[in-house]
């Protein structure tokens, strides 16, 4: 058996069915993941006036998101689902509390603002370890990159929908959140869009901005126009970055690369 660091012959040689090792092992994670969640969330939605149907949300998104990662396995080079892989689901039960708390909290109060702050920031300083240990464990993987991506994009696109919700900012600050997802949808008109991009510190510092600015504006007391300034500067530095990646991939299929 392979070890955790090296990906199996067969893995290598073509992506079919995963290993029954590890279906094993992302499920045994994922499931102590989730059945660890389930109180966790009973637990804060108690302290923050949150209803079940918040308790449910945040169950039921993160289940979603664990469907779809054991359907990704494929693109999973290992024998098993890995440490980051590991952190990175962690992320996704911290996010999917988010979602919850940003869309089924009746009246939002000082409290719950600043309870969700500490999440994501616990959920920020996660982002960088599952990447460090992907590198340090060589268990690197279209998967594990994939997983990380989303669970980033879905925790900024929840705290731009709480931006707009709590009158931070207009309604376009709604196209922070939804920059990805329409990243994703240009790439039906123009498959060249649909490729492989390098490895980039620009993108990641981009990303942890998005996060820390909409994080800020959701402070107490930050209110427009301060808050809507941080939100149109937070909007600028991603449009760019999606621009520079979409002139890469664009430029590349005009070179025939």
């Amino acid at each position: 058996m392979a070890s955790a660091g090296k990906p199996s012959a067969s893995r290598s040689a073509a992506l079919g069915a995963p290993p029954p090792s590890l279906k094993s092992s992302a499920l045994t994670v994922m499931g102590s993941i989730f059945l660890l969640s389930v109180p966790t969330y009973t637990w804060a939605a108690s302290h923050l006036s949150l209803g079940m149907s918040a308790i449910a949300a945040a169950a039921a998104l993160l289940l979603v998101i664990f469907g779809l990662v054991v359907a990704g396995l494929r693109h999973h080079r290992f024998e098993r689902f890995g440490f980051a892989n590991s952190v990175t689901a962690v992320r996704a039960a911290l996010v999917s509390m988010v979602a919850a708390t940003v869309f089924f909290a009746e009246m939002p109060h000082d409290a719950m603002l600043w309870a969700l702050m500490a999440i994501v920031l616990i959920a920020l300083a996660l982002d960088g370890v599952d990447g460090y240990l992907a590198r340090r464990y060589q268990q690197e993987s279209e998967l594990g990159a994939r997983f990380d991506m989303e669970v980033d994009a879905l925790l900024i696109f929840c705290l731009a929908a709480a931006a707009l919700l709590l009158d931070k900012a207009g309604p376009w600050v709604l196209l922070i959140g939804a920059m990805r997802y329409l990243f994703v949808l240009a790439q039906y008109p123009l498959p060249q869009l649909n490729g492989a991009l390098p490895p980039s510190f620009r993108r990641k510092a981009i990303c942890v901005v998005q996060v820390s600015v909409l994080c800020l504006i959701l402070v107490p007391g930050i209110a427009p126009p301060v808050s809507s300034w941080l939100a149109a500067m937070a909007l600028g530095l991603l449009t760019y970055s999606f621009a520079v990646d979409s002139l890469f991939l664009l430029r590349r299929q005009d070179r025939g690369e």
